[in-house]
């Protein structure tokens, strides 16, 4: 299923999602851009750059609500970064608010978290892993599935604290109960609905943005409520789970490392970075928190709306978090909190050198002097882009200095499109502009070709005429040995300028015409000339069989009549 993408009519060509896009999971296609959901680890980033805020979430608002019109028991999931999101004077203004809604209860999702520490504690004692990641960020888990399958081994088998919350209302409410998680982040409507491996713990997901806009709508202000309990017991210090380093401080709270050493890694390209060397081996015995949104949870891209400061989003949840370990919290078995990791890795296709450089050459690139490799089109080389092209996720025309220098002027557009090559050439024999046709005849990029000379390719004694003698020469015929063609050269002087623009116009296969129609002329007559040979043969052959039959019958008719006469 496809947890966002884009509106159809509203891309403009600025191709910023795919600039930031780290694991460039946006296809191009017709000059729309489209999510790839088998590439993406939905971090939601592109959605928060989107100038034309062209965004699309799938939404289970309208889900939501149907359970609570049909009256299904209904637990309300709040993720801990409510605490620095959400405006109001005391937490408790939150549940009522969301009890005001139609909701049966409100659990703080730290609840779960504080069972997740648990099972981080046991994997520090066991001391089985070489290195522990923690798994609560679902974006991070795709990440490494999806990027980095090597490090899988590496990641917690633990579920994310939504998950491990979700089956533990089930298990104390009932199965029939409907769960519903609320919190700043995208990728986890795709952790709960869209992996089979823990479907089932989480019946739907809303953001921050959804429910201010719903409270909006029922007339619901979140500071003239009243202060209401939580239906959990106090999570203590795993509400800090929403902030960088506050998984680490809840495992530490009240226990050592077991030689471990702290971690604290956030942001995708770090998290990127990390897990590089962490392939290659390049530590050991670390307990890595990893979050691929800055500043951790708090900073998701469904939060982000409301909250613009992240020091005072950390430093309300710091303040209002106990850094205790809770004491009443009840907790599922190791086996209901346990989650296996596997390689989900996509692999792109890979081109030939032919290949891409047939690509490439259809972009006005003949040589690695024509790649500006200037990320305009999201791709940081042109040969990156060229790859997303030949993977049908790019589109040629998104290279904007191309595309510009093509649209510099209509003359350009007319000069490209015709079949033959022509090139501006000044008195130094320098070459001063040159179409697409002849950069193909002369095998490099328009860059390149207008810092050499004509000479330098093509047989120039009849420029260099026609610029000393200042007239033109037409329709003369030459032949490139090297390309195997035959053309028809024209060279305009242009006096106000003293250089000369010339043509070539390919007459290959005229001539090759030509010589076949010639070579079928002289197979023509050498097959008549053997007919006539052949007639005359027969004629004298015919002709001495009547000779020959002649005489004998004049030999014979002469013996009969001498034989009547003796008779006689």
């Amino acid at each position: 299923m496809k947890v966002i993408d884009f509106k159809d009519a509203r891309c403009r060509h600025c191709y910023k999602c795919v600039r930031n896009c780290a694991v460039k999971a946006i296809a191009i296609e017709n000059e729309q851009a489209t999510i790839m959901q088998d590439h993406c680890i939905n971090c939601g980033h592109c959605l928060e750059v989107c100038p034309q805020n062209a965004k699309t979430f799938a939404s289970d608002l309208s889900r939501v609500q149907g359970y609570l019109g049909q009256g299904f028991k209904t637990v309300i999931s709040i993720a801990p970064s409510y605490l620095g999101v959400l405006e109001f004077d005391k937490p408790g203004q939150v549940a009522d608010a969301l009890l005001r809604l139609g909701f049966d209860e409100v659990r703080e999702t730290a609840e779960g978290a504080a069972m997740v520490t648990n099972e981080y504690k046991k994997l520090i004692q066991d001391k089985k892993m070489p290195n522990i990641v923690t798994t609560c960020c679902p974006s991070m888990n795709d990440l490494v599935e999806k990027y980095y399958p090597e490090c899988a081994e590496y990641l917690a088998p633990v579920v994310s604290p939504m998950i491990a919350h979700g089956r533990y209302i089930k298990k104390i409410y009932g199965e029939d109960t409907k769960v519903v998680f609320l919190g700043p982040c995208i990728a986890k409507k795709q952790e709960a609905v869209g992996d089979e491996r823990i479907f089932g713990a989480i019946d739907a997901i809303l953001t921050f943005e959804e429910i201010e806009g719903w409270m909006k709508d029922k007339g619901i202000t979140i500071r003239e409520c009243e202060d209401k309990p939580f239906g959990n017991p106090d999570p203590e210090v795993n509400r800090l789970y929403p902030i960088g380093g506050g998984v680490i401080q809840s495992v530490v709270a009240d226990g050592e490392m077991n030689g471990y050493n702290r971690v604290q890694i956030d942001g995708l390209d770090n998290c990127m970075e990390m897990l590089e060397a962490l392939k290659n081996g390049e530590f050991e015995n670390c307990f890595i928190e990893a979050n691929v949104c800055s500043g951790g949870c708090v900073k998701g891209p469904a939060s982000a709306k409301w909250n613009k400061s992240f020091i005072k989003a950390k430093i309300r949840l710091e303040k209002d978090a106990s850094h205790k370990t809770p004491t009443e919290i009840e907790y599922l078995s190791a086996d209901e909190l346990a989650r296996e990791f596997t390689d989900r890795s996509r692999h792109d296709k890979i081109p030939s050198e032919e290949e891409l450089r047939e690509i490439l050459k259809a972009t006005g690139k003949y040589s690695e002097n024509d790649e500006l490799n200037c990320g305009a089109c999201g791709y940081s080389t042109c040969r990156d882009k060229a790859i997303a092209v030949y993977n049908g996720k790019a589109e040629n025309n998104m290279c904007l200095p191309y595309t510009l220098m093509q649209s510099e002027s209509m003359s350009n557009v007319v000069l490209d499109v015709t079949p033959d090559a022509i090139l501006i050439v000044g008195n130094d024999l320098k070459i001063i502009e040159c179409n697409k046709k002849a950069q193909e005849l002369l095998g490099v990029g328009k860059e390149e070709a207008l810092q050499r000379y004509i000479f330098e390719f093509l047989e120039a004694e009849d420029i260099e005429n026609a610029l000393s003698q200042k007239k033109s020469i037409h329709d003369i015929k030459v032949k490139l040995e090297h390309e195997k063609l035959t053309m028809r050269k024209s060279i305009v002087y242009i006096d106000d300028m003293d250089c000369v623009l010339i043509t070539y116009h390919d007459i290959t296969n005229e001539e090759k015409m030509k010589e076949q129609h010639y070579a079928f002329k002289v197979e023509a007559m050498e097959i008549a000339q053997k007919v006539i040979d052949k007639q005359m043969t027969v004629a004298q052959e015919i002709a001495g069989l009547l000779g020959e039959t002649t005489a004998e019958t004049k030999v014979t008719m002469t013996r009969l009549r001498d034989s009547i006469l003796e008779d006689d």
